[in-house]
């Protein structure tokens, strides 16, 4: 009975989705029925439990303040100048724009941990420009796409703090597990962008002489120095808080929340409407957030509850997988649910259900997030519900296509899958910062 309940749970959850209702309400409805069933109206008990849990956590405050950063890091239009300065620095170079939208991505997501506000901005921002000097669309959609992803990645980032709280490890070794990787990640992206455009060098023409020329090396130089000062500021006002251990990660993200409103002020962009958009944003974000967080606590409490982790576990042992081989098994099941389902159902599911599992093998569970992390990249990529494709589809020129989108994503997605398979090699990529912290 109960391996009949477990695997109905899978098949109305798939149903569900393939049916295009809200994936909140699916994991919810999913979790209330099959509880039902299995015990009665005991289950309510169960669920409400977790609903009680997720809001009793105190770290979870940090979600709304990093999304109100965003919104606010959005409408200050500190990126413009920044993206503005890179641009006329490595314009000389073949891809060199290209690379100046990874290049202020990377920035970019050290100050924000929330993808939507990343691919927006840098989309509304580059691709004009990028498409003014002739670039192949696909690499354009590329780069923004993959650029404006590793928000969730490199530390502050809404997602890292979720993973932290479900697995039970410190958001702070967290974020330092994270950092390496997410840079490593950039500079794979950049890497891959340079080798294209010298191959193909219609796909990344360089900037125009005539246009450098307007510029002084010593203008160029002065410009991207003073634009890097607000984003340094901010990451130092939030990471430098954390990692010093001036602050938890729940006080950072407020004083980072209000950084980024003092940066409206620097930039001129204030206003009450602005603050009445970003605010409604934020709501809008976190009770999405949060409501996904509820029916997932309850969907996996049901699951776990059915014994389904011994279920999976007996699986496992019955067919005797590896240590190494389960892990791929893990990842494997992320990059898939990737292509259906936003990361906070991914985390939500996933993590309760395999870090049991993988405890047993010996692995560090600070390690296990983090290359996961890694991997949830791609979920924002990949066809055909891949959230970053869609913010792209949202601000394009009419005359693109979504295969152009599809088309560029496809490198990058490889790209994460390469540094996954290194962090895993070299576990030392992850682990040495963490390993070095006192908190």
């Amino acid at each position: 009975m109960a391996e009949l309940l477990l695997l109905s749970m899978f098949i109305f959850l798939i149903i569900g989705l393939a049916t295009g209702h809200p994936l909140g309400f699916v994991l919810g409805g999913v979790a209330v029925w099959v509880g039902y069933i299995g015990w009665g109206f005991s289950a309510f008990n169960i669920l409400v439990n977790q609903v009680y849990g997720v809001m009793n956590n105190y770290m979870l405050v940090a979600i709304p303040m990093f999304v109100l950063m965003a919104n606010f890091l959005m409408h200050s239009g500190v990126a413009d100048g920044l993206f503005e300065s890179v641009r006329l620095i490595l314009g000389t170079v073949k891809g060199g724009l290209a690379v100046a939208v990874i290049a202020v991505s990377t920035v970019f997501a050290a100050t924000t941990g929330v993808v939507g506000a990343s691919v927006l901005t840098m989309g509304l921002l580059a691709i004009p420009v990028l498409s003014k000097y002739k670039y192949d669309r696909g690499l354009i959609a590329g780069v923004v796409c993959a650029g404006g992803s590793l928000g969730i990645l490199i530390p502050p980032s809404i997602m890292l703090v979720t993973m932290a709280t479900l697995a039970s490890v410190s958001v702070g070794k967290l974020f330092l597990a994270a950092m390496v990787p997410g840079i490593l990640l950039s500079l794979v992206y950049v890497v891959y962008v340079l080798v294209t455009c010298y191959l193909h060098p219609e796909k990344g023409p360089a900037m125009t002489k005539e246009e450098l020329a307007q510029y002084s090396l010593k203008t160029r130089l002065l410009g991207c120095l003073i634009n890097l000062v607000p984003p340094i500021i901010l990451i130092i006002g939030v990471l430098g808080t954390i990692f010093t251990g001036i602050a938890t990660p729940t006080e950072a993200s407020a004083a980072g929340a209000f950084i980024a409103l003092v940066m409206t002020f620097f930039y001129k962009k204030f206003s009450f409407e602005m603050l009445k958009s970003s605010l409604v944003d934020t709501v809008r974000t976190s009770a999405m957030c949060f409501m996904i967080m509820f029916a997932a606590n309850g969907f996996t409490a049901i699951f776990l509850g059915l014994n389904g982790a011994q279920v999976v576990a007996e699986f496992v042992t019955t067919v005797g997988l590896g240590k190494y081989t389960v892990f791929a098994f893990m990842l494997t099941i992320v990059f898939v649910l990737g292509m259906f389902i936003d990361w906070i159902g991914i985390v939500a599911i996933v993590m309760p259900i395999f870090l049991p599992i993988l405890d047993n093998f010996g692995f560090n569970r600070l390690y296990v997030c983090a290359v996961t992390a890694v991997v949830m990249q791609t979920c924002f990529m990949t066809p055909p519900f891949g959230y970053a494709l869609f913010y792209i589809k949202g601000i394009m020129p009419k005359d693109w296509s979504m295969k152009d989108i599809y088309r560029g994503v496809v490198p990058f997605i490889a790209a994460v899958v390469i540094v996954t398979a290194i962090v895993i090699i070299f576990p030392e990529i992850v682990m040495t910062l963490p390993n070095m912290s006192d908190f």
